[in-house]
């Protein structure tokens, strides 16, 4: 049975990265992947109040926030890689069902939800902040989650609001990456990939493309996680 927070993700290919002339070479080559697995995935970001409960339970660090005032609706940040996989693990333990970061590739398939333009809506950015907290409308801070439309599929805040880890190490264009959806697993001094925009971060930056590293132990006011559920 799924939780009313997540959403199972359909089977089937797309394409992933941009052809696009303006796209960073990171995001090249444009290539098809297919997903020929049973997975969900949680509609929001790990929010602090979620977190904290790891915490309380495990006695891992609670990040400092930067804006107090922020509540526990928001997406938890500064977590680091390690973090976030340890509280994927006390989750699986927790509720006896196996939770997981997402591949890159996972992500960007829920985050296009069917879409093959730059967005989950299409290519129009003026539509932007009708579906993600970026720099032109969070003020500066981040915003609860779910205040924002959901794509296609029902997930929020795949843009913006926070950068999100993937279980990927990161490669510097696709041309030896896997086509299966599993991760890219070839250790190496960039760290991870972070998906998705964030709070602070531009329009281009929020694509369903669009791809940073981080080291696995890195921690930024604009780096948070989201869930998988394996099926």
């Amino acid at each position: 049975m799924i939780n009313d927070n997540f959403v199972q993700l359909p089977r089937g290919s797309f394409l992933m990265g941009s052809d696009d002339p303006l796209a960073r070479e990171r995001e090249k080559p444009l290539h098809e992947v297919h997903i020929a697995y049973d997975i969900a995935m949680c509609k929001f970001p790990v929010t602090v109040e979620e977190y904290m409960l790891f915490a309380q339970a495990t006695g891992a660090e609670v990040p400092e926030e930067k804006h107090e005032h922020l509540g526990f609706d928001v997406p938890v940040r500064r977590v680091r890689f390690h973090d976030a996989k340890a509280y994927c693990e006390w989750k699986s333990q927790r509720e006896g069902k196996t939770f997981r970061l997402p591949t890159e590739a996972e992500w960007e398939y829920a985050c296009r939800a069917g879409s093959t333009g730059n967005y989950c809506f299409g290519n129009d950015e003026t539509l932007l902040g009708d579906h993600a907290w970026y720099k032109e409308n969070s003020e500066g801070v981040t915003h609860n989650v779910g205040m924002k439309k959901p794509n296609a599929w029902g997930l929020y805040d795949m843009h913006g609001n926070v950068w999100e880890w993937c279980l990927d190490w990161y490669s510097e264009t696709y041309a030896h990456t896997p086509t299966d959806g599993t991760a890219y697993n070839v250790p190496n001094e960039k760290g991870r990939v972070l998906r998705g925009g964030s709070w602070n971060g531009s329009a281009e930056n929020s694509r369903c493309s669009s791809r940073i590293n981080l080291g696995s132990g890195g921690r930024n006011y604009f780096v948070g996680f989201r869930v998988v559920m394996e099926l």
